[in-house]
């Protein structure tokens, strides 16, 4: 076995290493560290303004010369809620909101702004984006036709065998097999039952099903991570949780020092702060808006009124209200290292366990 292969052929990249794409906690600097140190950094843009999205594509591109992906959210924009339900709601978090002493702006959904990845895709065309990374499904018939046109290297999550099969038929050159333990939103795109497969049950069964390569992702953290993840027949691993710590990272003190102490049971999955279901550490936002018995507004509607909480939350390096996001393993993450240490930590694990990945 060695670290070259059909994944880091087609990526251009040494090691087949991954950075999971965190919004929220990664910055140019995280994914320049990665891309190169020889893996494949992963700038997460999910709905956020495409003005937004090029700024922070230029200041990759200002850090690093190596390839890296833009991880795009793949959904289209509901029909707003009914304004009772988005009022009810808007009102229950504000009453929280005061008795905690975080003064936030209510939002108004008239004038709410919403971006989708239509949005955005016009923006990673123009910037000439090698590699684009979906969470949630897949864009529609025409976008995807435009990413071909551009030999646009595709790179699909699922969270089920049939997802994955669906990925594969769509035209995803690579497909990442995210596990229940994996930290972050869950990237559940078909209808019907919820996936609970981990990782280690996912991976070996979606590479036998499709023939394009299959990254793993959920719990891995260090070098026996990676290597199991590659005995299992993944052609490469997605770390996300395993740069939580470092000081690229975008985590507040409060958010680190929270991660630094959780154990297997620390993180659950909720839909509090997105409407769409996420891993991460428990805290007052998520109660509260668990307990109070109102229907949880669809993606992004949830996530718009939950963000200038967050964001004030983040300020003031409160932890009550900041959606921490973190995988089952997360505390395993190093404390006090640079991303590249990260890096190169999971490389040289692996080669520890798997000798042969040295001889290339």
């Amino acid at each position: 076995m060695q670290w070259n292969n059909k994944l880091t052929a087609l990526l251009n990249i040494s090691y087949p290493i991954i950075q999971a794409p965190m919004l929220g906690i990664t910055t140019p600097e995280m994914v320049a560290a990665i891309s190169n140190s020889g893996g494949l950094g992963s700038l997460p843009v999910g709905n956020i303004d495409p003005a937004h999205v090029r700024t922070l594509i230029q200041q990759t591109r200002a850090l690093t010369s190596k390839p890296f992906a833009v991880n795009v959210f793949t959904y289209d924009i509901p029909i707003a809620p009914d304004h009772s339900s988005f009022d009810a709601m808007q009102a229950h978090l504000q009453h929280i909101y005061s008795r905690s002493g975080l003064g936030v702006p209510e939002i108004n959904l008239k004038t709410l702004q919403l971006f989708s990845y239509k949005d955005i895709l016009p923006v990673l065309l123009e910037e000439k984006i090698s590699i684009v990374s979906f969470t949630f499904g897949v864009p529609d018939v025409k976008s995807l036709a435009q990413l071909k046109e551009e030999n646009i290297i595709m790179i699909g999550t699922a969270t089920s065998i049939e997802e994955a099969v669906y990925l594969e038929h769509q035209g995803m050159h690579v497909i990442v097999a995210q596990g229940m333990e994996a930290g972050g939103h869950r990237g559940t795109f078909l209808a019907g039952t919820f996936p609970q497969i981990g990782t280690m049950a996912l991976v070996p069964q979606v590479v036998d099903r499709v023939s394009v390569p299959v990254i793993a992702a959920g719990g891995i953290m260090d070098g026996r991570g990676v290597a199991a993840a590659l005995m299992l027949g993944a052609q490469g691993v997605q770390p996300g949780s395993a740069f939580l710590l470092t000081h690229e990272s975008m985590a507040t003190d409060a958010h680190k020092a929270a991660i630094a102490a959780a154990t297997d049971t620390t993180t659950r999955y909720t839909r509090a702060f997105s409407g769409r279901w996420a891993r991460g550490l428990s805290n007052t936002l998520i109660a509260a808006v668990e307990e109070s018995g109102l229907a949880i507004l669809p993606y992004p509607y949830q996530d718009a009124l939950t963000q200038p909480a967050r964001k004030a939350s983040k300020a003031q390096d409160n932890p009550s209200f900041v959606a921490m996001w973190a995988g089952q393993a997360a505390g395993l993450a190093k404390k006090s290292m640079g991303t590249a240490e990260v890096f190169h930590k999971l490389v040289e694990g692996a080669e520890q366990l798997i000798p042969s990945l040295k001889g290339q």
